[in-house]
């Protein structure tokens, strides 16, 4: 339960305490396009991990245009619903990675919710005692023709500590643990790469523990946990720990902003 407030102090967890990684040794203040202003360049620099990250993503989505360059322009013709797609993913609290995802272009939405555990119809109260097997998610729907996967997986890649068992920072259980949800053998494809590519950079200094595991045993979570930091502004929790990461969050990205 998030009934504990958090002090202050604790916002050095931010972001899954990546920033515990250290200052960066690049100079580049424009590692790709998300990364344009004053701001964002600073966020990004200030972290070598970061750095790697995009500097990787960038690679992976060059080679990616041009392995499916013909696929991408059929699927501009295609109409809105084929270019439907879904993808759930564990980071954490589900109130930052809703809040985060939310205002990104060709994301068409995001619902909190419960997957990968064995009871059925679980409670927010049964999912925080850690013992339903379920992780708090966001169940996200995108427009492929807008936005890739591969870039909601740098998005997922950045916006937690992907190397703690677990727990992101004092969030601690099964239910916080890092996990990507695929709904097709593509996604579970790009994202198996992905994270080999991620171990063989050594983007962090600590193995990537993400799980990567078909889509299984959703459950939409409460009406009062969707858009929960819009609608709990005040809450302490809110204002210490999931305000400060997504302002981040959306500084870096502010180009893909709606």
């Amino acid at each position: 339960m998030r009934t504990v407030i958090y002090m202050l102090v604790l916002t050095s967890y931010l972001f899954g305490c990546n920033e515990a990684n250290g200052k960066s040794e690049y100079t580049n203040s424009n590692i790709n396009g998300n990364h344009v202003s004053k701001d964002s360049s600073a966020i990004v620099n200030s972290n070598t991990s970061w750095q790697k990250l995009f500097n990787l993503n960038n690679q992976i989505e060059r080679e990616s245009r041009n392995e499916n360059s013909d696929t991408f322009a059929s699927q501009s013709k295609q109409s809105n619903k084929e270019n439907m797609k879904e993808i759930t993913l564990g980071a954490g609290c589900f109130w930052c990675i809703e809040a985060c995802f939310l205002d990104i272009k060709g994301i068409i939405s995001v619902v909190p919710g419960y997957a990968g555990g064995k009871v059925k119809n679980p409670t927010y109260e049964q999912v925080c005692t850690g013992s339903t097997g379920h992780a708090e998610v966001a169940r996200i729907v995108y427009d492929e023709t807008i936005i890739s996967f591969d870039e909601i997986l740098e998005m997922f890649w950045f916006v937690h500590d992907p190397t703690q068992l677990n727990r992101q920072g004092n969030d601690v259980g099964t239910q916080y643990r890092s996990v990507i949800f695929y709904h097709s053998e593509e996604q579970k494809e790009i994202a198996e790469k992905y994270k080999a590519r991620l171990t063989e950079e050594k983007v962090w200094d600590k193995p990537i523990v993400t799980e990567i595991v078909a889509i299984n045993n959703y459950y939409e979570a409460e009406k009062y946990h969707h858009n929960y930091l819009e609608q709990n502004p005040e809450n302490a929790y809110c204002r210490a720990i999931v305000r400060p990461k997504v302002d981040k969050f959306k500084k870096v990205f502010e180009s893909k902003i709606k």
